[in-house]
């Protein structure tokens, strides 16, 4: 696997593949890679010959109270990990080369409705910081496909919509949210958790699976949201919110629809841990 720091080593890399009729796929990761990234890598060797992952902390989409400097940052053993799943390059820039000028000066790529909501009002700026940078990434590497993981629905909706609006000719691939056995959804921020913390944490899934059965037997969506944040506080999480909504709008659902996802995202001690569920709410 060749390790790559500059964008125009990047350019020089790719081209030849794709003059030679290569297709290409992009998994973009922050870094500090568990299974669930390692997964997406498995899936993109499906869709192309040539598999590029990428790894930056993206301060852009870090408010000013949130963990840039102390999100984990595991290179060596990323490099290692990417290695054995099979990834062919791995772009790591700095941030320096991916905001020259700083990234409060930067043009910002922005997705208006989608990236309003759940986390996006929680985390004021954050989808504009995903959005800037992924599109960044796209028009570096300008793959036929690219992979990101469905624990971050939002963030799929989000991204799924600019390459629609932007004319992007990139096909997106969406993998279903790893777990572990308690049913955690695997996650980088899990690290932050005391072994107390994560074992209350698998409270969250439960949660999700819980409030699913009560739709599908036709309990009312306020109630629903209101049983589960009772749960959720009950286990020790703070709740930021947890909604039931259109899957594909993500307006509050009504008891017309019937393609829904439920999302939430919720406290334990100091880590924001997040998850979601898709669901038809009548059972084929």
């Amino acid at each position: 696997m060749r390790v790559i720091t500059d964008s125009t080593t990047l350019r020089n890399a790719l081209h030849p593949l794709r003059q030679r009729g290569q297709r290409i796929a992009l998994v973009p990761t922050m870094g500090n890679l568990h299974e669930g990234h390692l997964a997406l890598i498995t899936e993109a060797r499906k869709h192309a010959s040539f598999v590029v992952c990428t790894i930056f902390v993206n301060p852009m989409q870090f408010g000013p109270t949130e963990d840039l400097d102390a999100y984990p940052r595991t290179l060596e053993q990323d490099i290692a990990r990417l290695e054995a799943a099979g990834c062919h390059a791995l772009f790591t820039p700095s941030v320096a080369e991916m905001y020259p000028l700083g990234h409060q000066q930067h043009t910002v790529v922005s997705v208006p409705g989608l990236s309003e909501g759940y986390c996006g009002a929680s985390r004021p700026g954050h989808f504009d910081g995903v959005a800037t940078v992924v599109c960044k990434l796209f028009n570096l590497v300008q793959p036929d496909t690219a992979v990101f993981g469905l624990k971050d629905y939002q963030q799929f909706l989000v991204i799924r919509r600019m390459v629609a609006d932007l004319c992007l000719p990139i096909a997106l691939v969406g993998v279903p949210t790893q777990r572990e056995p308690s049913g955690l959804a695997l996650s980088s921020r899990n690290g932050y958790l005391s072994a107390e913390e994560k074992a209350r944490a698998a409270t969250l899934v439960r949660s999700l699976r819980e409030a699913a059965s009560a739709l599908q037997s036709g309990t009312a969506v306020a109630v629903v949201e209101a049983q589960a944040s009772r749960t959720l506080q009950e286990a020790g999480f703070r709740p930021d919110y947890f909604s039931v909504c259109h899957a594909q709008t993500l307006a509050p659902a009504t008891a017309q629809d019937d393609d829904l996802v439920i999302l939430a995202a919720a406290w334990m001690g100091k880590t924001r841990l997040i998850d979601n569920l898709t669901l038809s709410r009548h059972k084929a």
